[in-house]
């Protein structure tokens, strides 16, 4: 399974404790636990939990869809998420799905627990919803990021116009009710909705791409600003319909966790100042 894209969720102080929580749930592990960052497997998929500070809150915009083989195992994972968490959408039986729920765990993250097939390896696709502005556009977006990234592919496609009963009287028949998408050999999908959310994408979740090289690096940055995005910080950047992308050099992590101490900082600060990652001035700041 590709680990070199994984979804990173922020945090304000509980990363650990939620890390905690997940493994729990999906009888998971937890791979790197420092003070910043704690990285979790969960079936065989990397996520990363980011203690930043209070500044971003994750919403439903981007919820997490787990794909189980039982009623029971939907079940059990909805028995434990639900609890000091709320219902979005009820557990039942839905058109799509014999048994479906939608739930928003203590944490803030908001899961779609469904009885359904696997798309490939993975079982816990992240899902993006396009709204407000963006509603519409799911189709554009999976354009272009089958059009940034190598080993990409468009899947199969529900359309509201589809025939499909449920919530979709409202929404244009050409719009996305459920697209599925593989970035680089990771699958995502997205989904189309003209209801009013009092939230959108932020950078409360995103994703990281680590990358080989700064020609790679440089080949994602220009690609998603360059089509109307917009840098940010510290490898971070927003594309066109502000969604955040991490675009991380394996070489980065490989510096910062250098056991010499004042090396790995020099790296931190200097990495503290780029928009962009540039290889070259960590590894001067790392030998300076």
């Amino acid at each position: 399974m590709n680990n070199d894209i994984f979804p990173c969720l922020w945090y304000d102080g509980d990363a650990k404790e939620s890390s905690e929580f997940y493994c729990k749930v999906f009888d998971g592990k937890i791979t790197a636990d420092t003070p910043v960052v704690m990285n979790i497997e969960l079936f065989g998929q990397k996520i990363m939990l980011l203690d930043g500070g209070p500044q971003f809150k994750k919403n439903a915009s981007v919820s997490f869809m787990v794909i189980c083989e039982t009623e029971d195992e939907v079940q059990k994972y909805w028995d434990m998420l639900i609890e000091d968490g709320m219902a979005l959408m009820p557990l039942d039986s839905y058109s799509w799905s014999k048994k479906y729920g939608w739930v928003k765990d203590q944490y803030g993250v908001t899961w779609q627990i469904f009885l359904g097939e696997k798309q490939g390896e993975q079982k816990i696709i992240p899902t993006m919803m396009f709204i407000h502005g963006n509603n519409g556009k799911a189709s554009e977006a999976m354009q272009l990021y089958t059009a940034v990234f190598p080993d990409s592919e468009i899947g199969n496609i529900l359309r509201y116009g589809d025939g499909s009963e449920g919530h979709a009287a409202a929404e244009p028949p050409e719009n996305i009710q459920l697209g599925h998408f593989v970035i680089n050999g990771y699958s995502l999908f997205c989904m189309d909705n003209s209801y009013d959310h009092q939230f959108d994408f932020n950078e409360g979740i995103s994703m990281v791409v680590m990358t080989d090289d700064q020609e790679q690096t440089d080949r994602y940055w220009n690609k998603l600003v360059s089509n109307g995005g917009q840098e940010s910080m510290c490898g971070w950047l927003k594309d066109k319909y502000g969604f955040s992308w991490q675009i991380v050099p394996k070489k980065l992590i490989q510096l910062m966790s250098d056991p010499d101490q004042a090396k790995a900082q020099k790296v931190v600060q200097a990495m503290m100042k780029m928009q962009k990652i540039i290889i070259q001035d960590l590894e001067n700041a790392y030998h300076s």
